[in-house]
This record gives C-alpha cells, structure tokens and sequence, in this order.
C-alpha cells in the first residue's frame, strides 16, 4: 500500500485520534534512534519487503522529503538554507537508513505472524500487478501537474459516482485509510514542532499544552486534503484493474492476515515520519539558531 494507505465511524474518529496525539507527546521526546532495536524477522519478511515494493516506495518518499525541505527552506528558513540545510535533508531522507527502520519495525510488528497468506497474495500475478500499479501512480504523483489532474478526476468522481467509487470507498474504509493517515499527519506535525521547540529554534517557546492545540487545530484541512488525495491516488493507481481484482484485494484486507499486515505498515510509516519530522525539526532549529548543521 504505496502512501502507508493508512475510516472509523464519526464517533470514533477524535478519540481515536486524540489517543494517539497525545500518546506522540511521549513518543517525541525519545531521542532519535533510540527505537532503534533488532527483533529477529519472521521467516519471509525480506521477500515480504520486496513484493510490497517497499524499496522503491521510500525511493519516491525520499524525492517527496527532499521537495519538501526546500518548501521548509522557502517558507521556514527565509530562503538561507541553501546547500548545507539540502545536505542536511539528503542525510535525514537516506533511503538506506529509511530501509533498514522499516525492516526493524515491520520484523517487530510481525513478530509471530504467519507470512504464507501475504506472500501468496502478493506474490501471485494479481497481487505483484497491483503493487506495480500502486508504485507507478505515487511515482507519476511527483509531478504536480498529474497529482493536480488527478484531484480533478476525483472531484468529478465524486459528483458523478460512478460503479467503480463504491469499489474504491470500500477498499478506503476496509482499510481504515483517510483516519490514520490523518493521524500519521499529526504525528508528525506534532514530532517537528515539538522538536523545532526543544531546539531552542522559536522566540517563544510553548508548552505542550500549545503544540497539541496548534496541531490539532490543523486535522480538519488535513482530513479533507487527506481524503481528496486517497481517493485521487486510488482512481488513478486501480483505474487498469478489473473489478474481480479489486474485489479481490478488498477481500484479503478483510483476512486476519490482511488486517495484520496493515496495522503494521501503519506502524512502520509512523515511526519513519515521525523520526523524520523529529529530525527535521532539530535540524531546522539550529539553522535557525545560527549553529552549526
């Protein structure tokens, strides 16, 4: 699932989400690396990691981050990061050590896990097509002009409503996709902030009292911009599947297995950005700050 594909009932939605900010309060303070620990992966898990297109998915993430960081240069920094903030960003967007957290945390979260029914998913001529399809879309996505084309379409999917909708809605719901990527979001906004803060790289320096508000402040754009871009991606990723194929990937995310396997590709991408956002963070600080990257 390309974007860490991360839908609760309206009533669920804020406690879900509240419980997991304020959990990140803790979570931020950990030192970079500190989660860093070796559990034994489960027999498969390599290949697991290859039939997912994991890889080459933190290959694209890494373009995303370094676009990122210059927008941070250009409306954080004023413009004066240059070089050394970009040599910064290159060295906390490595797609080897983004590779190996995220084998450290899938080996944790799948610790015990029975991989057979995943890799026969994936591993089959219909799970390999779909992944291929999931990579090529977030890979075509690093085009603006595509993502933009693409928000259209789903606009007018919208309106329209097409058969294929109720087949991609329930493929986002099944997931539970729109809620927690909105909480991965916030996650991270939270791990960046708080450790722009702790770095010293702010005149005022608010509790965390105010870090959670002003983060939280931001989860009802970033739901609505969260939504728009799933369904975006999704329509464009699926378009060439037929609907027995997307009936099928529906259905394996319902398995026990499926279910698994989510939750802890939710894991890993939260871990990853919220260690990437810390960093970033504490790096923007001391720019900042006038030290030394």
């Amino acid at each position: 699932m390309a974007r860490s594909l991360f839908a609760a009932t309206a009533a669920r939605r804020a406690p879900a989400l509240v419980a997991l900010l304020v959990a990140l309060v803790a979570l931020a303070h950990v030192p970079a690396g500190a989660q860093e620990r070796d559990v034994a992966a489960p027999e498969g898990l390599a290949e697991l990691h290859s039939l997912l297109g994991l890889p080459e998915t933190l290959e694209i993430m890494a373009l995303e981050g370094l676009d990122y960081a210059r927008d941070l240069d250009r409306e954080l920094l004023g413009g004066e990061g240059g070089a050394g903030w970009m040599a910064r960003a290159a060295e906390i967007y490595d797609v080897a050590r983004m590779d190996r957290m995220m084998r450290r945390t899938l080996a944790r979260e799948l610790a015990g896990a029975d991989l057979a029914p995943m890799l026969e998913f994936f591993g089959s001529e219909r799970g390999r097509r779909i992944i291929e399809l999931e990579v090529a879309a977030r890979r075509a996505f690093l085009e603006p002009d595509v993502e933009q084309a693409a928000r259209e379409a789903a606009r007018a999917m919208r309106a329209e409503r097409p058969p294929r909708l109720e087949l991609l809605e329930r493929f986002i719901a099944v997931n539970d996709l729109v809620n927690a990527n909105v909480a991965g979001a916030l996650n991270a906004n939270y791990a960046f902030y708080a450790a722009l803060v702790e770095a010293g790289g702010l005149p005022e320096q608010p509790g965390e009292r105010e870090i959670l508000a002003d983060v939280w402040a931001q989860e009802g754009a970033i739901r609505e911009d969260t939504a728009e871009w799933l369904l975006a991606y999704l329509a464009m990723a699926y378009g060439p599947l037929d609907d027995a194929d997307l009936e099928a990937y529906i259905a394996f995310s319902e398995t026990p297995a499926g279910r698994r396997l989510n939750r802890a590709i939710f894991a890993a991408f939260d871990e990853l950005f919220v260690d990437i956002s810390r960093r970033l963070g504490t790096a923007a600080a001391l720019f900042l700050s006038g030290e030394e990257l």
